[in-house]
């Protein structure tokens, strides 16, 4: 397996990890915050990693993604049906990506930076920070709900590569 195939692999993981997670737990465990640790709820962080990938999604196909465009559409916070179903269509996305794509130079740009500038980037370098930005995220979501009794699960909310590695200690 290329390098790249690894790096799609791993984001539609994390992205099935997240539909595994609002599979298995209630609405309640969807909507509600652990204050004072965090003042989203799972569906708020589960929304806003969507959100990136949205817009990583319409972007491709132009050659400029901007990160600023995020719909934040309430609804995907709210109902953990429609977050699995926007989850599902950008792992087909995802899944439609060749080798040749990944290599392709894109132009980006987002709130995050200190300047209103486009940079440019790849698409291989932005599925690197959406995995990273989505881990992050679920990080948050597997402490809150643990705080709450709630076990997502071991694997969620840790790395690929801190998976491969637990991996690698467990065989020697």
């Amino acid at each position: 397996m290329q390098h790249t195939d690894r790096l799609i692999d791993d984001n539609v993981h994390a992205l099935m990890q997240g539909i595994d997670l609002i599979s298995a737990i209630d609405d309640d465990a969807y909507l509600t915050s652990t204050a004072p640790l965090a003042k989203a709820a799972a569906g708020g962080h589960f929304r806003h990693c969507i959100d990136f990938y949205a817009c990583f999604a319409a972007g491709i196909k132009t050659g400029r993604i901007n990160y600023d465009l995020r719909e934040r559409n309430a609804e995907v916070e709210t109902n953990r049906q429609t977050a699995i179903e926007k989850i599902e269509a950008i792992i087909e996305c995802l899944r439609g990506l060749a080798n040749e794509d990944c290599e392709r130079e894109v132009q980006v740009i987002s709130e995050c930076s200190a300047s209103a500038d486009w940079s440019r980037s790849s698409v291989k370098r932005e599925l690197q920070f959406l995995l990273s930005h989505t881990i992050h995220h679920y990080a948050i979501v597997a402490v809150s709900l643990r705080m709450r009794g709630i076990e997502p699960g071991e694997e969620f909310g840790v790395a690929p590569s801190t998976l491969r590695h637990w991996r690698a200690q467990c065989v020697r």
